[in-house]
């Protein structure tokens, strides 16, 4: 963030990052924040990082109705770099924009906006930088700056392979990192976020962080040394190295990377905090050769362990007469070793004449629920979740008897759509399937 300067009123004044700040009053206090440094895209060039956090002035000044005034000035030696298009109530040129505004200002959200361009002909690298000033209903002035950058850096990495071949439980896999800058200036730091789910890191290096997670593993790196010029291939060492898991079937990891100054992008973002490792710091050094395909960001893949699990449902008997209402469970298990995740669904075929008057429900939205299993009126169908070995899910039903009779309880694989759809490898499909009975 860039650093704003300002008169305080009264006699305390507190200036932090970006934003000034006045103090001995009971409202909020005055404030103007802008970024420090943002990269514009070349003139009419449109591509770029897709998920790139647009760029944001925010001001505060209380709420009291009045107009407020933010004036956005390109400093005259930057006027063949950036150019400003007025958007809404905003008065003067492509150099200098005074726009009326209010004491809750964002120009993501508000009318009023004077947007910075690259200029035509511009070249990548060149910069300009731009003054904002917020004047308070009260005519106090708060001033920030923003150093424009025309082009950007671009990171992509080699995403991970999907391995076709079973991984041996408990093996070490290791899935080495390059990268490359496709943007137009040069990457300056490098940051990378590693994350797992069922696989777990073997080392923990000395310049990550590894925030807690209710589930999986994450590290958060970052490698402010390193510059990375546009076309230049880099591979991180050393290689990401990952437990296989014993008693999970279908692990996952994947990696993120980004340049530090621009952050890991507007709907990337992850836990602060974190003890950092003990092992080797991550370096950078160039790339000889690049096997795979680059991806933006980095991507994820999805492992398979030579392992099974073994489901079973158990069979339902319901006594009474026409006409009693009963309520029941429809049981599945999972014998292990491992956990197959959810590539199985229960598949619930009732007896002809039996009636189901309430079927299993879900919260989808505080206080509000729906039906969990898909009923196309007469079968349910119903997603088994993550079932650890030796752990049961239960499916309860209410339903109104009919005549002596016997319907089906199965279970059933997903049909595989990709390589991220597992499969259970049971080892004993015999006990897929049960009855469930009306009897006198």
């Amino acid at each position: 963030m860039s650093r704003p300067s300002g008169t305080a009123v009264g006699a305390c004044a507190v200036l932090l990052l970006a934003s000034l700040t006045a103090c001995g009053s009971t409202t909020p206090d005055p404030s103007l924040t802008v970024p420090g440094l943002y990269y514009l895209r070349p003139y009419g060039d449109r591509a770029g990082p897709k998920d790139k956090t647009p760029f944001h002035v925010s001001a505060e000044d209380g709420n009291r109705p009045g107009a407020r005034r933010l004036t956005v000035e390109v400093a005259p030696d930057g006027r063949d770099v950036v150019r400003l298009k007025k958007y809404g109530p905003c008065e003067g040129d492509s150099a200098r924009l005074t726009c009326e505004v209010d004491g809750d200002y964002s120009n993501w959200a508000d009318n009023a906006r004077a947007q910075p361009h690259a200029v035509r002909g511009a070249r990548a690298g060149a910069t300009a930088v731009v003054r904002y000033t917020y004047t308070t209903l009260g005519g106090r002035k708060l001033t920030a700056r923003t150093r424009f950058v025309v082009g950007e850096p671009v990171v992509e990495a080699v995403a991970p392979e999907y391995a076709k071949e079973l991984l041996r439980p408990g093996s070490e896999l290791v899935s080495p990192l390059v990268v490359r800058n496709t943007g137009e200036v040069p990457v300056r730091g490098l940051g990378i976020a590693m994350t797992t789910d069922g696989t777990r890191f073997t080392r923990r290096y000395g310049n990550c962080r590894y925030p807690e997670l209710r589930q999986g593993h994450l590290a958060v790196c970052e490698l402010p040394e390193v510059t990375i010029d546009p076309g230049e291939t880099l591979t991180v060492r050393p290689a990401l190295t990952l437990r296989v898991p014993t008693a999970q079937m279908h692990p996952s990891y994947g990696r993120d990377v980004w340049a530090l100054d621009m952050g890991p992008g507007q709907y990337r973002a992850y836990p602060r905090g974190g003890g950092t490792g003990d092992g080797p710091a991550l370096e950078a050094e160039p790339a000889t050769a690049a096997e795979g395909a680059f991806a933006g960001g980095g991507g994820s893949t999805r492992l398979t362990v030579d392992t099974h699990a073994d489901y079973q449902v158990s069979a339902v008997a319901l006594h009474g007469a026409p006409g009693t209402r009963r309520t029941f469970r429809i049981e599945v298990r999972n014998n292990g070793p491992a956990d197959a995740g959810t590539a199985t669904d229960l598949v619930f075929e009732p007896p002809l004449e039996l009636r189901v008057v309430k079927e299993p429900v879900e919260e989808y939205d505080d206080g509000a629920y729906r039906a969990y299993c898909d009923n196309n009126g007469f079968t349910y169908t119903c997603a088994v979740p993550d079932l650890r070995p030796g752990e049961t899910r239960s499916f309860e039903f209410t339903a109104e008897l009919g005549a002596p009779g016997q319907g089906a309880l199965s279970l059933q694989e997903k049909d595989p759509a990709g390589p991220w759809d597992g499969s259970r490898r049971d080892p004993d499909p015999s006990n897929d399937e049960a009855a469930i009975r009306v009897v006198p």
